[in-house]
This record gives C-alpha cells, structure tokens and sequence, in this order.
C-alpha cells in the first residue's frame, strides 16, 4: 500500500537545451515553494540515450526517496513503442522502479515522450505562444494541419518556424532556445490540447501530490 508518498526534489533528463530552457521557466508554474528541481541538458537525443543507462544507475546508488526523475524525449520519426521500451529498459537495468512497472507500489523514475517534439506543445497552448509573439494570428489551432498538436506532419519545429517567420520573427531562423523560455513563462499547465504534454504535466502532478 502505498502511504504519505511524495517528492521533494524533481531531476529531469532532457536531450536538447530547448527544453531544459522551457523547463525552467515553466516549472515554477506548477511546482511549490517548497519543491525544487534540477535539469540536465545533453547534446541531442543519441548522446542521453547513449549515456541514459550509466546514469540512472549512478541515480539508483545514492537518490533519496524524496527524489524523482523525469526523463523526456521526442520521438521524433522513432516508432513510439519501441522508443519507450528502450527508455524503460534502461530504468530497469539500473534497478530503479519506473511508473510504467511499479504496480501500485512508490516509483522513482517515469520516462515520457514529446510527441513528436517541444514545439507541439506550443501549439497545444497557442494563447502562450500569442502572449509572446502577439502578430501571430488566434486562428492558426483552428486550421487543420495544425488542430491536433501531436500530428502535426513535416516537422513541428519547422511548422512552428514557418508560421513566425510569416509574421516577422526569426526572420534569420528559429532561436529554439530563446522561444522556449519565452513560452515557458506563458504556457498553462491545465490548459493544453496535445496529449503528450498533459501526460508529462500529469506525471510531475503525481509525483509531488501528497497522498495516502
């Protein structure tokens, strides 16, 4: 049974600094004074999935209870499937419970996919995404190539860098990592239509909900 479980202190696994920027300006947004985090950046997608194994084992030898880890990646063209098997493979060599398999009882680590990347989450919320780039239009989620944020085809970032150059920004090309904090200080945690994001938000909101 599982009983007054909760964490204080949140680490995240991400692959690109564009996340680890949104990250740090939205994390505030849901989290409490009293719950920290820390965010760990690597140089793509290969390079955490190289090094992911190795590190949630250096986790397993010494985490505390109160922490959990947070591991996110896009998906990218992977097959979704596959690429999660991959991720909770690696949690279960390093010996460390992940949600997926801990059956009711406390786990310690979730791995969860940006499908397809970050930048679908903007659209997910595009009222942020106008409170940051205002000449943008309202109606953009309204056509249909872009009213599902997860299948969105042809590249989210690319789409998300199309529709801003139009409306002069970025003229010189998207800046990932200067968009993600911007966003980031707008987006609403409850307020999202791409699935992906409300299962990562929903994962961070279990792990520091306390309960009995």
């Amino acid at each position: 049974m599982v009983t007054d479980l909760h964490a204080c202190h949140l680490e995240f696994l991400v692959e690109e600094p564009s996340m680890k920027a949104f990250l740090n300006n939205w994390l505030p947004r849901v989290l409490s004074d009293n719950q920290t985090f820390a965010i760990h950046s690597f140089q793509g997608k290969h390079a955490l999935l190289k090094k992911l194994e190795a590190r949630l084992k250096g986790y397993a030898s010494w985490m505390p209870d109160y922490y959990r880890i947070l591991v996110v990646v896009d998906r990218d063209g992977d097959d979704c499937r596959k690429l999660k098997s991959q991720l909770e493979k690696y949690c279960g060599n390093a010996g460390l419970i992940s949600r997926r398999n801990a059956a009711g009882t406390e786990w310690q680590v979730v791995t969860r996919i940006a499908i397809e990347e970050l930048e679908a989450w903007y659209f997910g919320d595009w009222q942020a995404v106008r409170a940051t780039y205002p000449r943008v239009p309202a109606t953009i989620p309204k056509q249909s190539a872009y009213r599902i944020p997860d299948d969105i085809q042809g590249g989210t970032w690319e789409a998300f860098e199309r529709i801003l150059q139009k409306y002069g920004y970025f003229k010189r090309g998207l800046a990932k990592e200067q968009a993600a904090a911007e966003i980031g200080r707008h987006l609403e945690p409850a307020k999202n239509s791409s699935h992906s994001f409300a299962v990562f938000r929903d994962s961070i909101i279990e792990a520091v909900t306390f309960r009995r």
